[in-house]
């Protein structure tokens, strides 16, 4: 019995010994290695290229959203019923052209009473004048007492200010009676009528007074997009520098979502004065032609500021980037064939290439298609290629222009 148990132990510590190695060797393997290549046989042949080398900029993208540049909203300065309402809803209007109509009888009748008013001051102002002008040989023969005299004066002097009451009542009158034609203060593109011909529509403040309608201009317009607090200082880092990479007058690119690339231009005009502590961003705004009208206050759009100074980089397609937990590396084919790795430090996306910050030459012929072939040390029949000019034909890591 006891042989049989010392067996069994033996056993169990030799099955655990033996899943122990398979572990271990399934962790040394890390990813896949290329197979080693029989005596004799054809060394692989593996395509390879020399990195493209381009002066570029980096680009920082945001979210942004537009904004008219001008938005107004109509609301009546005058009570009334509304009679006409002249426009189509939705339509593009100009500034001044007629929008609503008040009924316009209760303040031509207000301005005649005023009129009439003003008649009758002006009136009273020459009786007065001809007392006073009648009053003045009396006075001086001494044939009316000085009160009667001043009392004359001052009936005068009441009936002209009498006389400037009812020009300034005129006036209101006439500036009641223009009220009641409302016109658009700017232009732009008009919202739809809110309130139809017949109704009451009411004056008073500005929460008071009834809204008929909103105005919002179409050309220039504005895109409002948060700059996050990193990206803010640094920014204020490439200012030291003397690169406005985003400040007031700096370029920026605009892209549609259903957009390729960034084909808009705008110009920063506004950096807000402090920080939003809640979100940690700063709110810029840029401004950009929109003749065509393609673009509508509250759309959403895709925003990118120049991020870097230009400088010469080094370009390289992601088919030849390989991966090895956190290291990237690339394989790289010497004079003789020998490959060779190269832990690579990668940066962005650039028209269609990775950038390699550290780790490649613009000299070196790197594995483009063939790397599962391919090992350290190993010797290869390398096919030279060029990078293809589409990867990098869109133009987006272009060095920017000024704006004209």
């Amino acid at each position: 019995m006891r042989v049989g148990l010392v067996s069994t132990s033996r056993a169990r510590v030799m099955l655990a010994a033996a899943a122990m190695a398979l572990l271990v060797a399934g962790c040394d393997q890390g990813q896949p290695q290329a197979s080693q290549p029989k005596a004799g046989a054809p060394a692989p042949t593996v395509s390879v290229s020399k990195p493209l080398q381009r002066t570029i900029v980096e680009w920082d993208e945001y979210t942004g959203r537009f904004d008219a540049v001008e938005t107004v909203e109509i609301r009546a300065r005058v009570s009334g019923y509304l009679n006409e309402v002249r426009f189509k809803d939705g339509q593009t209007v100009k500034q001044g052209d007629l929008l609503f109509a008040i009924d316009p009888r209760p303040f031509e009748r207000a301005l005649e009473q005023a009129r009439a008013e003003l008649f009758v001051a002006a009136t009273k102002v020459e009786n007065a004048n001809l007392d006073v002008a009648r009053g003045q040989p009396l006075i001086e023969r001494k044939i009316i007492s000085d009160k009667t005299f001043d009392d004359r004066m001052s009936l005068l002097r009441d009936a002209q200010a009498a006389v400037k009451v009812a020009e300034a009542k005129v006036k209101s009158a006439e500036l009641d009676l223009s009220f009641a034609t409302i016109a658009a203060p700017i232009a732009g593109r008009i919202s739809r009528s809110l309130v139809t011909a017949g109704n009451w529509i009411s004056a008073g403040s500005v929460s008071g007074a009834t809204l008929l309608t909103t105005i919002v201009s179409q050309d220039p317009i504005y895109i409002y997009f948060d700059v996050n607090e990193n990206n803010y200082i640094k920014y204020k880092r490439l200012a030291e520098r003397g690169v406005g990479a985003a400040d007031v007058g700096a370029l920026v690119e605009v892209a549609l979502p259903d957009e390729h690339g960034f084909p808009h231009k705008a110009q920063l005009d506004f950096l807000d004065n402090r920080l939003d502590q809640a979100t940690g961003t700063l709110r810029a705004r840029a401004v950009l032609a929109n003749k065509a009208g393609l673009f509508s206050p509250g759309l959403f759009a895709r925003v990118r500021v120049t991020g870097t100074p230009s400088y010469a980089a080094i370009l390289i397609p992601d088919s030849a980037i390989g991966t090895d937990q956190t290291n990237k590396y690339v394989y790289v084919v010497a004079g003789d064939g020998t490959v060779a790795r190269r832990n690579v430090k990668l940066g962005p996306l650039i028209d269609g290439l990775r950038v390699a910050r550290e780790g490649l030459a613009g000299d070196d012929w790197v594995v483009t298609n063939g790397l599962q072939r391919v090992r350290p040390g190993l010797k290869v029949e390398p096919k030279r290629v060029a990078i293809a000019a589409s990867e990098a034909s869109s133009g987006g890591g272009a060095i920017p222009k000024a704006q004209e």
